[in-house]
This record gives structure tokens, sequence and C-alpha cells, in this order.
């Protein structure tokens, strides 16, 4: 029996897969995530929204998982860092951070990622400034950025030329 005022069964489709589990209805997201289903990709920085480090895809939006809590993901779909490529076969915006120095500890690098797919499905040949708008949620200690913006440019290119190649 399960107890409502603290714990709730949720079900999760999560990069594909759909999970069920009982939570805390205090749980965060991004702690389900990374405990729960042992997806690490997803980084806790600031645990206040700030830093971008959490950001994953809710029903194909960007999200910062540590603003939510599990049980708002309920009948919901997720995609993580993890569902975006793999180590074997890099998603061009991952081969595009890995080739223009848009990483560095790779600390910010999932949130990133997530946050540019969601932004070049919108928008697939921005400008520097929509590139720079695009991604004032996100924080970065190490890189200074232009690798960064250089590294969304060169996704777009890809993105673009996997498209024209069917």
């Amino acid at each position: 029996m399960i107890d409502k005022t603290t714990r709730k069964k949720i079900r999760v489709t999560v990069n594909g897969t759909v999970y069920e589990r009982e939570v805390n209805v205090r749980t965060l997201l991004s702690d389900f995530l990374r405990r729960e289903l042992g997806l690490t990709g997803t980084h806790v920085g600031c645990e206040q929204g700030v830093c971008g480090a959490c950001t994953i895809l809710m029903d194909g939006q960007a999200v910062r998982s540590c603003l939510l809590l599990a049980v708002q993901a309920d009948n919901r779909s997720i995609t993580t860092i993890e569902g975006i490529g793999t180590p074997d076969h890099l998603h061009p915006i991952q081969e595009a951070f890995w080739e223009n120095h848009g990483l560095q500890c790779g600390f910010c690098t999932p949130g990133f990622v997530i946050s540019v797919y969601e932004f070049l499905k919108e928008n697939p040949d921005p400008s520097d400034e929509e590139i720079r708008e695009a991604l004032s949620g996100n924080l970065c200690r190490c890189t200074g950025y232009q690798g960064i913006i250089k590294s969304v440019k060169a996704a777009a290119e890809k993105l673009k030329q996997s498209e024209l190649a069917g």
C-alpha cells in the first residue's frame, strides 16, 4: 500500500524506455533520474535552476530538472543527454562541441547540448546573437563561450547537411 501523503507511483518514459516507480513526493526529478534510473549525465550544479546543468527535455521542451519534482513527470516523456547520442555514435551537436572545443571540463556540457538540441529545432540557422540569447540560461566556468558559439554554428551546419543527405 502506498502512503499517498509521502509516496506516489509514477510512470515515465525516459529515453524511450517506460519506467514505473514509487517515489517520495518530494524527490526532485534530477535526483530521480540520477539515483533511481542511474542516468548521471544530468548534472546538478546550483539546485536553483540558474546554471542549466540539469537541463532535460520534457515532452520536447527544455526544462530544469532540479526545479521539478519527479511526480510532475508522471505520464510524461523525458529525454536526457543519454538519449541524444551514444559514445560510439555521437549526435551531430555532440560532434560539433567536441570538434570545436565547446567543452572543457564537461560538467555543463549535457545542459548545453540539450538546450542547443531544442533551440536548433526552432531556429536551424541562428545568428551569434540568437545563440547567445538562447543559451543565456546555461553557465560555463571553463570555456569562455566562444567555442560554444562556434560549436552551435557547426552543429546547425551538420544538421542541415544530414537533412540534405536524407
